[in-house]
């Protein structure tokens, strides 16, 4: 019987995740009503939290495949809960990822809940533990972009338009980002249990500099052109277009002023 209430206790979702959707939806709804006086604010602490509580489903997405891939350890350590301070590394998974939105815009991949791997048994597992957390980013960016690859734009408020294309910007980036075989991230974690001892060996040392060597690799000019063309595209591909992501930014950076491009009625 102790053991079952403690099960479900790990499993119990935090009323620190129920106070981030809660501020979610109540930002979301003073952005689509416009009630807030600056709507720039609306925007941002809509944005924020939406994409904090994204962050919240990406880990929790590798932790819940890695119960069921054999590492019944989650759950204890607090990863079922979608509680961001369980992570391992909150600065990691959290702050950072903030930082780098309000900052340039970028989907920064979170990282950090400890799985252990040696629990689980099977290449496949260890491969899907690694890409549920971008296939969530994937999904979130599909639920985002629904109103505009469905065509469903007709009554949706110019801010919220804005501020759901920003949105899809960051999981199109973040989704990208963490999907490159680069060590650290969640696409080499993919490539990682087929690859043979010796490479696993030799790469290991470089897995903590991976995410580093990623943006240091997109400040040259002609990869962050490269990079944000294949967003572009892909938001292109969901019927997002320049306009939206640009003035849904704009918004965003609420301090900064809002070009008076972005309060032109929109079709």
């Amino acid at each position: 019987m102790s053991t079952a209430t403690t099960r479900n206790s790990d499993r119990r979702v935090s009323p620190v995740f129920v106070g981030i959707l809660a501020v979610t939806a109540v930002t979301g709804w003073a952005t689509w009503s416009g009630f807030a006086e600056q709507p720039g604010v609306a925007v941002f602490l809509f944005v924020t939290a939406a994409w904090i509580v994204s962050l919240c489903l990406h880990e929790y997405a590798h932790a819940r495949t890695a119960l069921h891939g054999g590492d019944i350890t989650v759950g204890a350590k607090g990863y079922l809960t979608l509680n961001p301070l369980k992570y391992t590394h909150a600065l990691l998974s959290i702050v950072l990822p903030v930082i780098f939105v309000i900052m340039g815009g970028i989907g920064l991949p979170g990282g950090a809940v400890f799985i252990e791997r040696d629990r689980v048994r099977g290449r496949w597992k260890h491969s899907l533990i690694s890409a549920a957390g971008p296939l969530t980013n994937v999904l979130f960016a599909a639920v985002c972009a629904a109103p505009f690859w469905l065509h469903a734009l007709d009554g949706v408020p110019r801010d919220f338009r804005f501020a759901l294309a920003f949105l899809t910007l960051l999981q199109v980036t973040a989704a990208i980002l963490n999907s490159l075989p680069v060590p650290g991230l969640d696409g080499y974690g993919v490539i990682e249990p087929w690859l043979s001892y010796n490479i696993k060996r030799q790469v290991e040392p470089f897995a903590p500099f991976g995410l580093l060597f990623v943006f240091a690799v997109l400040w040259i000019p002609s990869v962050n052109g490269a990079f944000f063309d294949m967003v572009d595209a892909v938001l292109r591909g969901v019927g997002i277009g320049g306009l939206d992501t640009y003035c849904g930014q704009e918004l965003y950076r609420f301090w900064q002023g809002t070009n008076e491009f972005c309060s032109l009625p929109v079709n």
